[in-house]
């Protein structure tokens, strides 16, 4: 066991575009605020297909730090220590024997596939690409089911290719576990199909306003769901408030 986040009560676990970074300014910094006066008893994870660099930027510029990333859409799981990303290959083990250096044959195999365009991120355990819904066909999907290789397609721009069985709710749950975090004290927060294996995998969850529908359709019929009418991180804050998850929320904020 981790004890990083030992004695938290509280564990936020976001994506961040349209999520964490998403809804007003106000609720933005009102939420942020929120999470650096009460970090005592609340942990921060960011679950994202953001790339370190980003992330080191974002908070730079006055977002709050996290604890732990789980990032390239479930690909990576690292500690946040001195702004850099730290690995655990503890818990990447797993991930990396699943890929198998599959990254060169992704890309052969889907070389001259209609409306894919290779993305220049050089991540390790994923291949990602820019889709143009208008050109694209099925068989490149066809071509990565041939892979034994998992394809996530999100907000009908962006298609991942990913080791079979990982995305970002797997690697999430197993970070918790690892971290000794009681699962009934995290919230995931997401909004798009990216996020539906983060969404669905029986943490605590909000889809925030605002997010895609077809995530919105996927899980409303989910108990431990909470659809959002506030956007962004007023969407997060409003879920805390209705899932009784920190009490510090009531008395800190309007």
């Amino acid at each position: 066991m981790d004890d990083e986040l030992g004695g938290k009560t509280f564990v936020l676990a976001t994506d961040l575009d349209g999520t964490f970074l998403g809804g007003s300014a106000e609720d933005r910094r009102t939420l942020y605020d929120w999470i650096e006066e009460n970090r005592d008893s609340i942990g921060l994870i960011f679950v994202t297909g953001r790339d370190p660099g980003f992330i080191a930027d974002l908070c730079k510029d006055g977002v709050p730090w996290p604890d732990y990333v789980v990032g390239d859409v479930g690909t990576t799981i690292a500690r946040m220590r001195d702004g850099m990303q730290s690995p655990m290959p503890e818990l990447e083990a797993e991930i990396a024997a699943a890929w198998d250096d599959a990254g060169e044959r992704v890309r052969d195999a889907l070389r001259d596939a209609p409306g894919l365009t290779l993305q220049s991120t050089d991540f390790r355990y994923r291949v990602s690409y820019d889709l143009d819904a208008a050109t694209f066909e099925r068989d490149a999907i066809d071509r990565i089911d041939a892979l034994g290789l998992d394809h996530l397609i999100s907000d009908n721009r962006y298609f991942d290719v990913l080791p079979p069985g990982i995305s970002k709710g797997p690697s999430l749950k197993r970070l918790v576990a690892h971290l000794g975090v009681p699962p009934d004290r995290v919230l995931a927060a997401g909004d798009t199909l990216n996020d539906l294996s983060m969404i669905e995998c029986g943490l605590p969850a909000v889809v925030v306003g605002g997010a895609e529908q077809a995530l919105v359709d996927r899980v409303a019929p989910l108990r431990h769901v909470h659809i959002a009418e506030a956007r962004g991180a007023g969407g997060i804050m409003e879920a805390i408030r209705v899932l009784d998850l920190h009490p510090a929320l009531w008395s800190d904020t309007p």
